[in-house]
């Protein structure tokens, strides 16, 4: 029997993403869907919970979800809803919801309703990063263990937790290898492959997940015929993108995808949870002060350059460390907490002399193709 690897490997998971979760359950094991970036899954994997990441479906219409959340809510969020209240996620033992925006609570509240799982928690997330709110996070995070813990069968002990961080802390060090090979000129991989790779260890155990991503680095480090040079060489800052329809519409004008700033890539992967006495300290700052979105407030600095610099600094270190110079932002329609954040993103990098194209899309495969001249003629303008 063919054993298939590495990026072919990616891509069949892809492809039918919950076919690994349901193989697992069959055997035994518990399953554990969370909402966004913010749930830790050290928490999950110390319990023995396999961690999925709940996804919307670009090629699903809406048609359940309307029944219970209003049309201007953020697509995205609506799709999460709509395909859940279809059956999509039937097979979970846990639902981790979190309140990493408004769309993301009403969605945790009306699917715990609705949708009954043999556990059900919702992640009070706060929207500052000061000390006071990381303690209040610390313990959300410990109340979600408890919560866990009775349906798992037994207790996350703070060693099991610490074996936990490791394990994932591995697989954040690969994935920011993965993305180090794109600081090449054509990158080593293209974004197409990334996104099916990000979303791909997000749907299998992280066990595996970390097999699967050794193999990718080791099989586009060596094979003849990767990604062609192109003029662009973009960043996409911004709404999640989980259909790879979107990035392959982007590649073909003539840009290639070198890194990015979206919660389904680096933001979930890029920074490690400190490896600290009591483990809910570490994950608590990791995820509620190193996770940098636009849902988390930070404090205001004394001159408006100071406070873009204060915010956004990292992304000028992608810019110059992935030899970036063009940025897409990317806007799911009525997500309000990238929406707000555009003019305030956008003025950074044109002061660093980045042309920015800025799109408002609708979560929908059907959508697309008009932008293609949008794209096309953003691509032209690069130098």
């Amino acid at each position: 029997m063919t054993v298939i690897k590495g990026l072919a490997r990616a891509e069949q998971i892809y492809q039918d993403r919950e076919k690994r979760a349901k193989e697992l359950k069959a055997e035994g094991k518990k399953i554990a869907g969370y909402l966004c970036c913010y749930p830790p899954l050290e928490i999950m994997t110390s319990l023995g919970y396999m961690p999925i990441r709940i996804m919307g479906e670009m090629d699903e219409p809406l048609t359940e979800a309307d029944t219970y959340l209003p049309t201007v809510m953020c697509a995205f969020y609506r799709s999460v809803l709509d395909v859940a209240m279809k059956g999509r996620y039937d097979y979970l033992d846990a639902f981790i919801g979190a309140h990493a925006c408004d769309g993301a609570e009403r969605v945790s509240y009306v699917w715990r309703s609705y949708l009954k799982s043999p556990c059900s928690f919702y992640l009070d997330i706060p929207h500052t990063n000061h000390a006071a709110a990381i303690e209040f996070f610390k313990k959300q995070l410990f109340y979600l263990k408890e919560e866990l813990e009775k349906t798992a069968g037994k207790k996350a002990t703070a060693a099991m937790i610490k074996e936990a961080v490791t394990l994932h802390n591995k697989q954040r060090s690969l994935v920011r290898q993965l993305y180090e090979l794109n600081k090449q000129d054509p990158p080593l991989v293209s974004g197409s492959e990334m996104l099916q790779v990000m979303i791909a260890i997000m749907c299998i155990p992280p066990e595996e997940g970390n097999v699967l991503l050794e193999e990718v680095i080791e099989e586009v480090k060596g094979r003849a015929e990767g990604p062609k040079k192109k003029k662009g060489r973009i960043l996409i800052w911004g709404s999640l993108i989980d259909n790879i329809a979107f990035t392959k519409l982007i590649e073909d004008c003539g840009l290639n995808i070198v890194i990015d700033d979206t919660a389904i890539g680096t933001r979930s992967f890029w920074i490690d949870v400190d490896e600290t006495e009591d483990p809910f300290d570490g994950l608590a700052i990791r995820y509620l002060d190193k996770i940098v979105c636009p849902r988390t407030f930070r404090d205001t600095k004394n001159t408006r350059m100071e406070d873009l610099d204060n915010r956004f600094s990292y992304l000028k270190k992608m810019i110059k460390d992935w030899n970036v110079n063009g940025v897409y932002m990317n806007i799911i329609r009525n997500c309000d907490i990238h929406g707000y954040e555009i003019s305030e993103v956008r003025d950074y990098f044109e002061e660093m002399g980045l042309p920015v194209l800025v799109i408002e899309q609708d979560y929908s495969t059907t959508a697309l193709e008009p932008l293609r001249t949008r794209f096309q003629a953003f691509a032209e303008s690069i130098n």
